[in-house]
């Protein structure tokens, strides 16, 4: 049975992103707000550029200031959230904000140039800038070649490009750079209508959001998706001592795990150890039998291979599972969240 959980915009926390609210790094920051579960907020987040890119004329290594890039929007500190928990992050609407994204190459950024990490002898991609025309009323973002007279007319996806909360043992990570706390995952399949699981691992979570994209495609190849300001609609539910390892999705069909790692073969290998033993957990299938159960039906959905860790979400749809439910059907509970003027 289909649940909505109607909201009206007076029921809202509000949160926009100044600089008392915004940040780089997870871990490391005190919370700006504290929310209760089950009670939905609203968050503003800017671009991974900060504001600073406003036209194709705008490097971003000449605006912008590094390290500073993908600020989020947060901490929030989550009521009842204790280390060794599962953080549900319902995620309700996402809305991408003004008329314009922006897209980028950087010289030593992406899938197809050198980097620090892939050393090579030819020279540097040039950096670019371009700009996407964001149709509301339409749902689409224009693609406009820079060098032809050429243009497209792409569907607009809204996702977060980072969700994530405190890394345990007071470690502080980059923004950039996901892991097991989740993070830059850069995913397309973080959209509205998902359920993210991560796992808590400082007492309040200490959740915090950003790099909001129009559209990714798988990989996020150079580096950099049409990046938006957004407007993140969320709640989120804690699930007491239940124990989760790597962060995990959930949409109204299918389950999903994300491998973190380098290089992509190992995280191809995380995303689907994790997968199988969460099938294995959920059904009571014998580990090979789960396994077997996978390897025939599984997908793989590559999230980014351009950060530090890449990621892969590694997913199988639910009605294959016998009506198991994961995490006690915490995603069905909230799923369908309606946001009414």
């Amino acid at each position: 049975m289909r649940i909505t959980w109607q909201v009206t915009v007076a029921d809202l926390t509000v949160l926009d992103a100044t600089e008392a609210t915004i940040g780089y790094t997870f871990g490391g920051r005190e919370p700006i707000a504290r929310i209760r579960p089950g009670e939905p907020v609203r968050l503003r987040t800017r671009d991974c550029f900060g504001g600073r890119v406003t036209s194709t004329a705008d490097l971003p290594s000449r605006v912008c200031r590094f390290p500073f890039l993908n600020p989020v929007t947060g901490p929030l500190h989550v009521v009842g959230a204790e280390a060794g928990d599962t953080l549900a992050v319902h995620l309700i609407a996402l809305t991408p904000v003004g008329e314009v994204g922006f897209s980028s190459t950087f010289p030593h950024f992406g899938a197809l140039t050198g980097t620090a990490a892939t050393a090579m002898l030819h020279p540097p991609l040039e950096e670019r800038v371009w700009e996407y025309a964001l149709d509301h009323r339409g749902q689409t973002v224009r693609y406009t070649a820079r060098k032809s007279a050429f243009t497209a007319d792409l569907p607009m996806v809204p996702m977060l490009g980072t969700v994530g909360v405190a890394p345990a043992h007071g470690e502080v990570r980059p923004s950039v750079v996901p892991g097991v706390h989740g993070g830059n995952l850069d995913t397309p399949l973080m959209r509205a209508g998902t359920t993210l699981y991560l796992p808590v691992g400082r007492g309040g979570a200490l959740l915090a959001v950003g790099d909001g994209h129009a559209r990714q495609g798988d990989g996020e190849l150079c580096g950099v998706a049409v990046e938006v300001a957004m407007d993140v609609t969320l709640a989120v539910e804690v699930l007491s001592g239940v124990t989760t390892l790597t962060p995990r999705l959930e949409t109204d069909t299918a389950i999903m795990s994300i491998g973190v790692a380098r290089p992509l073969e190992d995280t191809y290998r995380a995303a689907h150890r994790d997968l199988v033993e969460h099938v294995s957990a959920m059904t009571g299938l014998d580990a090979l039998d789960a396994y077997q159960l996978v390897s025939q039906a599984g997908r793989a959905h590559v999230g980014n291979v351009v950060d530090e860790n890449y990621t892969i979400a590694a997913a199988i749809d639910k009605e294959l599972l016998g009506g198991a439910q994961p995490y006690l059907g915490a995603h069905r509970r909230l799923r369908a969240v309606e946001v009414r003027r």
